[in-house]
């Protein structure tokens, strides 16, 4: 009796001890198979692309998918290129829904690729904050070691500088319709400096990055060397920007400050009154003599139209002034703007 009641005993030990053995070989079992598995996923010399890779595709009512990118740009053919620079190439894709979206991808190279990076991670950063209709609209974004794109709101009229370009696309950009672009962006800096905490300098204001929709409406996009300006830091900053629209006080200074973006607004103004890019920019010694070099292309204006250029043009003069103390803000460039009644 007390031999089988000794043999009971040992076997209640022996599988007290068997299943957590048990249990541990099978969990380590389990994870050395997930180990193989993933050092087995295919890397950059295969052109099927794992979407558990993809760091961030957000959703818009639900519909928006990396897939969906990929099919709806038939795996960014050249096809449906709608623009290109030295940053990434901008693919136009219809969605399932219908909805039409701008894919920016950037462009793979090895030199700057750094750079390259640094600017996609300030375009996220800053357009994730910010909502206002005069700023292009981001969707989402895909970084992938295959790719790395941006999804934005289709803005159906492309920028201000291919429609001053094009001569028939110029003539319907009447003197109302130019004036509310310059209100336009206008009032998108006035949030970007006066009315987001902390203020965010956008450093590349040009023709270029200023959409154009449907109905005329104008929209700010290409946040790329956008900077958010924090109060415990010098700001101080690598140049940047395009050529003809930088500030002066840049060749002298690594600081940007909110007035770098003004001087680039008085330049593009000029642009849209004069229709082109004002190369006579250090030859122009009068406001008089700027409103002699108004688009020709554009109907004469009426006298309340002429008054509302002209403050457009004394605008612009007061927002390229050499020093950057003796520019306005923001804020009080577009205070001016819309208390005209011109509309």
């Amino acid at each position: 009796m007390d031999l089988e009641h000794h043999e009971r005993r040992i076997r209640r030990l022996a599988l007290a001890i068997s299943i957590p053995l048990c249990i541990v070989v099978v969990l380590t079992f389990l994870g050395v198979v997930m180990i193989i598995h993933k050092r087995k996923r295919p890397h950059d010399n295969t052109t099927a692309v794992d979407t558990r890779d993809v760091l961030s595709v957000w959703n818009f009512d639900g519909k928006l998918a990396f897939e969906d990118i990929i099919r709806a740009t038939e795996n960014f053919s050249e096809s449906y290129i709608i623009g290109s620079g030295g940053y990434g190439t901008v693919y136009k894709a219809q969605l399932r829904g219908g909805r039409l979206v701008a894919v920016k991808r950037l462009h793979k190279t090895e030199e700057d690729n750094m750079n390259d990076e640094k600017r996609f991670i300030s375009e996220i950063e800053v357009l994730t904050k910010i909502r206002h209709r005069s700023i292009v609209k981001l969707y989402g974004y895909c970084s992938h070691q295959l790719y790395k794109f941006l999804v934005y709101d289709y803005i159906d009229r492309g920028s201000l500088h291919a429609t001053l370009e094009n001569e028939e696309l110029a003539k319907e950009l009447n003197w109302q319709r130019r004036v509310a672009i310059a209100r336009d962006v206008a009032q998108a800096m006035y949030y970007l400096h006066h009315e987001c905490n902390p203020p965010i300098i956008h450093r590349d204001i040009t023709s270029s990055n200023i959409l154009i929709d449907a109905h005329f409406k104008a929209c700010v996009s290409d946040f790329g060397t956008a900077r958010i300006i924090k109060p415990d830091s010098s700001n101080w900053s690598e140049l940047a920007g395009t050529y003809g629209y930088i500030a002066p006080e840049l060749s002298y200074t690594s600081v940007v400050t909110t007035k770098c973006d003004v001087y680039s607004f008085g330049v593009v103004v000029l642009e849209i009154v004069m229709g082109r890019y004002p190369r006579e920019l250090q030859t122009l010694p009068s406001i008089e003599i700027a409103m002699e070099m108004l688009d020709q292309r554009t109907p004469l204006p009426t006298m309340e139209e002429v008054e509302e250029i002209a403050l457009l043009v004394q605008l612009a003069f007061a927002c390229m002034q050499t020093s950057p103390r003796s520019r306005p803000e923001m804020q009080d460039v577009y205070q001016k703007l819309t208390r005209h009644p011109f509309s």
